[in-house]
């Protein structure tokens, strides 16, 4: 098959791009190297290559019409809460009306499949863990919201329209390549480079907050499952991809080892998060596989990129 992956020379997105080329798929990368976090991007010299952005849907439709893609693995996207707070605007248009394009590039050149990344921020705090698909959508800022938004798009594209989507709702992903640079980082990438540069760990608030963790290579195979399935009943419908398991943020900073400093706390984050996988296990098969302590012991180790 050929995969067309938006975002792929990201964190998140180059794994995937890299585990299909390993597959013996093709691999198409859409990516405008707007993530302020990442220090480096990462484009496989084995895929084929455009530096374009979603908003652009001249641009995009030229590359549909040209590389006729299979399957689409949507992770493009203005990717961080806080930044979002300060610039709803650019969130919104990239979240939302990107995600539009890309759906609408799909129907106009026929493409079935369409896997959406999104997120666990939608659970906010109304709900209490383990958080289920069926739950009510607590957004609290206009990251989450606009991923939202495109989760619903998604779904009037299959109703509408036909196109196969599937909705991965992913818990804090961490692992080869995540995001280091600025203070927005995700936070093992950032307690990590703290640790390496002799700077004490910054915990926003008193550290109760917890999260669930998800290894980078559970997400990738989440996204090779959802584009895979056979299962109908899985088209239009959400999923969680996360472990089932929860750490605070002191627990981390404990694992990592070393100095701390505590900053205020922040607008719009959830208290807690922590996936049920019930419904995804059921569905397509997903089952985590890796283990966020001994990924941090193997870092600490040097054992792992």
């Amino acid at each position: 098959m050929k995969y067309l992956v938006t975002g792929g020379a990201g964190f998140i997105g180059s794994n995937l791009v890299d585990a299909i080329i390993e597959k013996g798929h093709q691999a198409v990368c859409v990516d405008n190297e707007s993530a302020e976090s990442n220090s480096k991007f990462y484009w496989n010299e084995h895929s084929k290559n455009y530096p374009i952005d979603i908003c652009d849907y001249d641009a995009l439709k030229w590359v549909f019409r040209h590389e006729e893609p299979d399957v689409i693995l949507h992770l493009a996207a203005e990717a961080r809460i806080q930044p979002t707070i300060d610039a709803p605007q650019l969130a919104c248009n990239v979240n939302f009306v990107g995600t539009c394009n890309v759906l609408q590039a799909c129907r106009e050149y026929n493409v079935e499949r369409f896997v959406y990344s999104s997120t666990s921020s939608s659970y906010g705090c109304k709900n209490t863990p383990p958080l289920r698909e069926n739950m009510v959508k607590d957004c609290l800022n206009p990251y989450s919201v606009s991923k939202a938004a495109g989760e619903d798009l998604c779904k009037v594209y299959y109703h509408i329209y036909g196109v196969e989507t599937v909705i991965l709702r992913y818990f804090n992903v961490y692992g080869n390549r995540e995001p280091r640079k600025g203070h927005y980082a995700p936070v093992i990438g950032l307690f990590l480079r703290l640790k390496e540069e002799g700077k004490p760990m910054t915990i926003v608030g008193d550290g109760t907050q917890s999260r669930d963790f998800t290894h980078v290579s559970d997400v990738v195979n989440a996204n090779i499952l959802a584009s895979t399935t056979q299962n109908s009943g899985a088209f239009g419908q959400v999923f969680n991809v996360g472990t089932g398991k929860s750490y605070t943020i002191l627990e981390i900073a404990g694992m990592i080892g070393g100095d701390v400093e505590h900053i205020e706390d922040r607008k719009g984050e959830a208290k807690h998060t922590l996936a049920d996988l019930t419904k995804s296990k059921e569905m397509f098969g997903y089952e985590p596989q890796k283990n966020l302590e001994t990924y941090i012991q193997e870092k600490k180790n040097g054992s792992v990129l």
